[in-house]
């Protein structure tokens, strides 16, 4: 009888202190959602000394989308309570890459906190998340119906990362001077059943943040690194594919940025980010570094 008092005590004192009328809870409350409008804004500042934002000017109409979906993402920030995953020193990088390069092709592996804001920074150009979870597609574009995402299927796990390097070395259409994606089948690490529109697009940024990649039986951002570096070598544009992967503290991230994205290719390291610069393969030897 004394154990029920006791957990009806503990479910008074949570409702007390978790109830909206708590002061304490909507001060804490109206700092996130405060913090988290602060920290697209300043972005926006970041950006604004260049046309809205990458991309340039555009007509009438395409300025007015743009508007909207920029607006959409300040309310989508300042209405909730979490903020991006990458750290605003490690966001102002990619920006300024933005500014740099528009109008953009933005390639995202990965669909969360961050989408709208990517969305919102790069209104004026094409923006597409590739995400591993139809569930989670489902319900992120079910609050957020202006953005873009296609959904993923690994063929790789985490717990596989050494063993894939060695299937890498002993399969010829995994090679650099070999190398494509579409329809390849026999290379593990090669995204072989994307859309068409990922395949024919010539993505100015690629940004890998995802797949999941912190247990053993979790995809793993082995397969997205190496396309990513696929794509940036069979670029057909003129200049480099910016390539930027997070997490490089991890052992993975580093291990295979470093074999496929290429030290000599490494622009800068911000905080857990890393950016790359890849030049087409007409540009470089045959192997990826």
């Amino acid at each position: 009888m004394q154990k029920i008092n006791n957990n009806q005590k503990q479910r008074q004192y949570h409702h007390h202190h978790l109830k909206p009328e708590n002061p304490w809870f909507l001060c804490l409350a109206v700092v996130g959602l405060i913090g988290g409008a602060l920290l697209f804004a300043s972005v926006l500042r970041i950006s604004n000394s260049s046309p809205l934002f990458c991309g340039g000017v555009g007509d009438a109409r395409t300025d007015a989308n743009s508007t909207t979906l920029q607006m959409e993402a300040i309310l989508h920030y300042a209405t909730s309570r979490v903020v991006p995953q990458q750290t605003f020193d490690e966001i102002t990088e990619s920006v300024g890459v933005m500014k740099s390069v528009g109008p953009c092709n933005l390639l995202v592996f990965g669909l969360g906190h961050d989408s709208m804001m990517w969305a919102g920074l790069n209104a004026h150009g094409k923006t597409l998340f590739l995400e591993e979870d139809p569930k989670w597609v489902q319900t992120v574009l079910k609050d957020a119906p202006a953005l873009q995402a296609d959904t993923v299927r690994y063929r790789t796990q985490l717990s596989e990362a050494d063993e894939l390097l060695q299937h890498y070395r002993a399969e010829p259409f995994c090679s650099a001077n070999h190398s494509f994606l579409r329809g390849n089948h026999k290379c593990r690490l090669a995204l072989d059943m994307l859309s068409d529109e990922v395949y024919d697009t010539e993505w100015d940024m690629i940004m890998v943040d995802a797949p999941r990649g912190y247990f053993p039986a979790a995809p793993g951002r082995m397969a997205a690194i190496y396309s990513a570096a696929v794509m940036a070598r069979n670029r057909k544009k003129s200049g480099v594919t910016h390539v930027f992967v997070h997490d490089v503290d991890r052992k993975v991230e580093k291990m295979y940025g470093e074999r496929f994205l290429c030290k000599k290719h490494l622009v800068k390291g911000v905080g857990r980010l890393w950016h790359f610069a890849i030049p087409p393969a007409t540009n470089v030897k045959t192997d990826f570094c």
